[in-house]
C-alpha cells in the first residue's frame, strides 16, 4: 500500500518520463490505495489531500534506504508510528474474519493507512530484509518499490524499466568500438 500511495501522489519520474504531481489528487489517492485493495472506496477530495502529506512522508523512508541510511529511515517510521499512535487491533468488519489492524482509535483514514503503512515499514526495516525496499535504479525514474522476489535482487520499479535499461545496454553493446 505504501508503494502504491507514494507512486501514484508523488512527483519525480516514472519510466523515463517526468511525473508531475497528479492533477486529480482524489482519482491519484484512489488509484494508490486500489493497488493494494481494488474494490477501495473512491476519496473525498479532503482525504486526498491527507493521502498525499502521508504519501510524501512515507517516499522519505524509501528513500533513505536507498541511500543506505537506515538509521535516516527508521527515525521517520518511528515518528508515522507515534504521530498516529499505531498499535495492533484485531478487527472485524464488513464480513471478513478477524483480521490485524495497526492504527489508533478515532483517525482519519489517511492517518490510520498512515499507521498501518509505517507499522509494515517497521517490520521490514527493524528486520534482515531492511534492503528490500528500493527506488528504481533505472535512468529517469524514481518510483519506489519493495522487493518480494526470493533472492532480493529487484532494482527497478516495473519490467517497462528493466526492458529499458537491458534495451539501452544491449544497444550500446552492439555498437562497439
Amino acid at each position: 500500500m505504501a508503494v502504491g500511495l507514494v507512486n501514484e501522489l508523488t512527483p519525480g519520474e516514472r519510466r523515463g518520463r517526468p511525473f508531475p504531481p497528479p492533477r486529480d489528487l482524489t482519482a491519484a489517492a484512489t488509484e494508490g490505495l486500489r493497488t493494494g485493495y481494488p474494490g477501495h472506496r473512491e476519496v473525498t477530495a479532503a482525504e486526498a489531500a491527507e493521502f498525499a502529506e502521508v504519501a510524501v512522508r512515507l517516499r522519505a523512508v524509501f528513500d533513505a534506504v536507498a541511500a543506505e541510511d537506515v538509521d535516516a529511515a527508521a527515525l521517520k517510521v518511528n515518528d508515522l508510528l507515534v504521530e498516529t499512535r499505531a498499535r495492533p487491533l484485531l478487527q472485524r468488519h464488513d464480513g471478513e474474519p478477524w483480521h490485524l489492524h495497526f492504527h489508533g482509535p478515532g483517525g482519519t483514514m489517511a492517518g490510520d493507512w498512515a499507521a498501518s503503512c509505517a507499522t509494515g515499514l517497521a517490520i521490514v526495516l527493524g528486520s534482515e530484509f531492511h534492503d528490500r525496499l528500493g527506488v528504481c535504479t533505472a535512468p529517469q525514474c524514481d518510483r519506489v518499490y519493495v522487493d518480494v522476489s526470493r533472492n532480493g535482487t529487484r532494482r527497478f520499479c516495473c519490467t517497462a524499466c528493466q526492458n529499458r535499461v537491458k534495451t539501452a545496454a544491449f544497444r550500446a553493446r552492439g555498437k562497439g568500438p
